[in-house]
């Protein structure tokens, strides 16, 4: 899939005439099922498909029995959907011709258009032009069509097994890579999961990935979406189907590689050099509650869960196994992928505690060990126990299969259980591909239970799981909007630090004591306001960073070594910056010892303003251990995600210093969020470093760099 500029705002399109027609053309039909034209034929009839079919063919009068009109001209008109399988350089005529023919929509599988270069991009925004004047439903070019199953419309010259859409609580899947839209069918058609409709969008000229989310969640059967791309090309329509989803209990799930390093070579900041584009997307995708998975089998994993469970609660993990071994694991990898194993409530743990001998140790992972071969009912009574644990939020049962008899029993005492579970109920028979009962495999599946083979990759599905929880109960937790800024600077780029800090003080920000100088004597007079010792700092909308050119001094202790670094400072821009004329000195009482931290802001123009936070000074270069949050974080939630941080240790009391002010960084956190979202004007602010003091001391930014753009 190519990538390319944004496009326009769009009209809406009528989608059912697209994904539920009830007249299909075929334009380059051919009767070889190997063919694409033949293919899509094939499909066509293969699941019995109810409307009408009609064949383009210059070449042949009847195919298969069905005959041919010459040309798109001869069609009836009002044609639901049209395949266009022309070579490219036949693609804008035979749309046009189409349009005259009333069509409600058109499939373009033929490539050579943006994936292939400028020229191809030109003929493809050229293409998206006439059928968005005309409001024609696109699907592609480059693409390889959809399924339809809960309808029975393969418009797709893929090979598809016929098959039907399943029970609700339905599998959508949208993916730009059409290999990959078939792969995520394949994985969830092997568990025996059902799926309803299966898009490969291709380039995307017209309809994209977030237009399909959109139709597709609003369908009260799908359960869950899945979704691969590798740019969404409307970030504020996917945001805003994403909150319509989770308001819907419609989880998202995406797979979205690639991150871009154009962003970094842009910024200006610390900040907007860390936050790159596809961490930017992230970070608005969590906010609104998307689920982002990281490889193929947690995407296929996580669908497996959702499907059943498509509404999690928030909770840490509980664990019932018959293995120490198991049981061992699991302890590592949970702290390891960051899934919180829960802490049993003292009535669960009386309750398990009755269900084995005394000399069994009941703790979370719960092993029963070899109670479960005299008593086999055990397998679901210890899932129901816990399942009933307020601090539990998922369960996983990673066992020992054992013998076809032993598995049985194993099925027929959860499964009852995990029917009526509202919390998601994880099944994993460890052993890889060992052969499983026959029976115990029927009703695992008919049951939809969630299983697996491996525990470590049910724990980390189960994070994903917990993580997207966590994102629901958050999402109605969000920063109020603040009111806009009425002293934004006017003029684009970077403004001079001591503009930056009135703008932070206005905010209730602390800077440190200080003014600006244009003189040595001013100086001179400022430092005794102030008070000894101070700082010495350049200033000028050119200087991002001042300290790289000899334009900070620090650590003053008297006017005549001020008046001695005064000279010096001058001395040193002008010879690293010649010609570079300052606007003054910013002459600030140096501040006292603290933990450097930066805050910073970078305003996205697709995703929108995120904030970062982290270890400050040198440190963001050296070790980058910060957070990406979103600019209507609260202030509950910023205080959490701080402490996520690597180097949150260092926060609390720590080699005899006092835990630091927590408190204050977030309110800085929360404040810069507040003004990024009330003034879209400015585009990167960053705070290295901010100097935090101990509990209840606040915090001060000692160094301030705003853009404006």
């Amino acid at each position: 899939m190519a990538e390319g500029p944004r496009p326009p705002a769009q009209t809406r399109f009528d989608l059912d005439r697209l994904l539920r027609p009830r007249s299909v053309a075929i334009v380059g039909a051919q009767p070889e099922p190997t063919s694409i034209g033949g293919g899509v034929l094939a499909n066509l009839e293969l699941f019995g498909y109810r409307g009408e079919i009609h064949l383009v063919s210059r070449s042949r009068e009847e195919i298969r029995g069905r005959p041919c009109v010459k040309s798109i001209a001869d069609l009836p008109h009002g044609i639901d959907t049209i395949i266009l399988i022309v070579p490219q350089p036949a693609i804008r005529e035979s749309v046009l011709a189409a349009i005259d023919r009333g069509v409600g929509s058109i499939i373009v599988y033929t490539s050579g258009f943006a994936e292939a270069g400028d020229e191809g991009r030109k003929k493809q925004d050229e293409l998206a032009a006439i059928c968005r004047e005309a409001g024609i439903a696109l699907l592609g070019p480059n693409c390889m069509g959809y399924t339809n199953y809960v309808e029975g419309i393969p418009l797709t010259f893929e090979p598809v097994d016929l098959r039907e859409a399943g029970r609700p609580g339905r599998i959508a899947i949208v993916a730009q890579s059409g290999a990959t839209a078939a792969n995520i069918r394949f994985a969830m058609h092997a568990r025996e999961l059902s799926v309803s409709q299966v898009i490969a969008t291709g380039n995307e000229a017209v309809l994209r990935a977030e237009d399909f989310v959109e139709y597709l969640i609003e369908d009260p059967d799908n359960a869950v979406v899945a979704v691969y791309v590798e740019q969404i090309r409307d970030p504020q329509k996917f945001l805003r189907v994403a909150r319509r989803a989770r308001d819907l209990g419609k989880p998202i799930v995406m797979l979205h590689p690639g991150s871009s390093e154009r962003g970094k070579k842009a910024a200006q900041s610390h900040t907007g050099a860390l936050a790159g584009d596809h961490a930017v997307m992230q970070t608005a995708a969590r906010n609104e509650a998307v689920v982002l998975v990281e490889t193929t089998d947690e995407l296929f994993d996580v669908l497996a869960i959702l499907a059943r469970y498509p509404k999690p609660v928030p909770g840490q993990a509980g664990i019932v196994t018959n293995s120490g071994a198991i049981r061992g694991l699991c302890f590592d990898f949970c702290e390891r992928i960051g899934l919180p194993i829960a802490e049993l409530s003292p009535e669960v743990h009386a309750e398990l505690q009755g269900l084995v001998p005394p000399y069994v140790h009941v703790d979370n992972p719960f092993d029963i060990g070899t109670t479960g071969f005299a008593n086999p009912g055990i397998f679901g009574t210890s899932t129901a126990a816990i399942l009933k644990d307020p601090n539990v939020g998922l369960v996983l049962l990673a066992h020992a299969g054992g013998s076809p008899k032993m598995q049985v029993a194993k099925s027929d005492a959860i499964l009852p259980v995990a029917e009526t579970a509202e919390k998601p109920v994880i099944l994993c028979i460890v052993g890889d591909e060992y052969p499983l009962d026959p029976d115990f495999m029927k009703a695992v599946r008919e049951s939809r239970i969630p299983f697996f083979r491996s525990p470590e990759r049910a724990m980390r599905a189960m994070a994903a799981i917990a993580g997207y929880a966590d994102a629901l109960a958050a999402a109605v937790d969000r920063a109020p909007e603040g009111a806009p800024y009425q002293n934004v600077p006017a003029a684009k780029g970077t403004v001079s630090e001591h503009i930056g800090k009135g703008i932070l003080r206005d905010l209730g920000i602390a800077t440190p004591e200080g003014g600006l100088a244009r003189s040595v004597d001013e100086a001179a007079s400022v430092a005794a306001r102030v008070g000894y010792p101070i700082v010495l700092k350049a200033q000028a909308a050119e200087l991002a960073h001042k300290s790289d050119v000899g334009g900070v001094i620090v650590g003053i202790a008297d006017e005549a070594k001020l008046r001695q670094a005064w000279d010096r400072l001058h001395a040193g821009i002008a010879k690293a910056r010649r010609g570079l004329a300052l606007e003054g000195v910013l002459v600030e009482q140096m501040a006292k010892p603290g933990l450097e931290m930066v805050v910073g802001a970078k305003r996205d123009p697709q995703w929108g303003p995120v904030v970062l936070v982290g270890l400050g000074g040198v440190w963001i270069e050296a070790l980058a251990d910060v957070r990406l949050l979103p600019a209507d974080i609260s202030r509950k939630r910023a205080i959490a995600e701080i402490g996520k941080l690597k180097a949150a240790t260092l926060l609390g009391p720590f080699r005899g210093q006092k835990a630091r002010d927590l408190e204050a960084i977030a309110d800085v956190v929360v404040k810069l969020g507040a003004l990024m979202r009330a003034n879209p004007q400015i585009a990167e602010v960053d705070i290295n470093p901010l100097i935090v003091h101990a509990e209840g001391e606040g915090a001060a930014a000692l160094d301030a760099l705003f853009v404006i753009g």
